[in-house]
């Protein structure tokens, strides 16, 4: 005698295993669908700007009447500010071998790179060490007001080019 609990049951399948030529079609087209639907969406997505939220290039040192004569250090914008007798202009303190920063050492008038020890004057020539080109310059114009205004944004290290335009300005 069978217990009510011995009784086998019958159970459905969760899939029908069963694979008909309607049902591979319409996977196949399901597949195909989804395939234009991700590649419309990149597309979609490719065509929206992708937008970096940096501090701007440019920015105000201050009047420029104000600037001592020498070397004015700005560490926040990696600026160093030299005014001479001939006017102002802006170094970007990145050494041209790897990027570290240098440091002024007013009593020799020199900048030097403590990674490699690379040796730069005022005028961002190399003067000894492993840099393969002198320091970058950057653009420097005279507001109305007086201001001057750095550009990062622009830089030139070629000398005789970095001595006119927008590279030295005078005062």
């Amino acid at each position: 005698m069978t217990e009510p609990h011995d009784e086998p049951k019958e159970t459905t399948p969760l899939l029908n295993p069963e694979l008909t030529r309607r049902g591979l079609l319409a996977g196949a087209w399901a597949a195909f669908g989804a395939f234009v639907a991700g590649s419309l969406g990149a597309s979609a997505r490719f065509m929206l700007p992708n937008v970096l939220y940096e501090p701007s290039q440019r920015f105000k040192m201050g009047k420029a009447a104000d600037l001592p004569l020498g070397v004015t250090i700005n560490k926040k914008e990696r600026v160093w500010v030299v005014r001479d007798e001939k006017g102002v202009y802006a170094l970007w303190s990145r050494c041209t071998h790897l990027g570290c920063t240098p440091n002024w050492f007013p009593a020799e008038s020199r900048f030097r790179c403590p990674c490699h020890g690379s040796n730069f004057n005022v005028d961002g020539d190399v003067v000894a060490g492993p840099a393969p080109k002198p320091l970058w310059r950057c653009a420097v114009d005279v507001t109305p007001d007086g201001d001057l205004v750095i550009d990062k944004s622009q830089m030139e290290n070629r000398p005789g080019f970095r001595d006119k335009g927008s590279f030295h300005v005078t005062v």
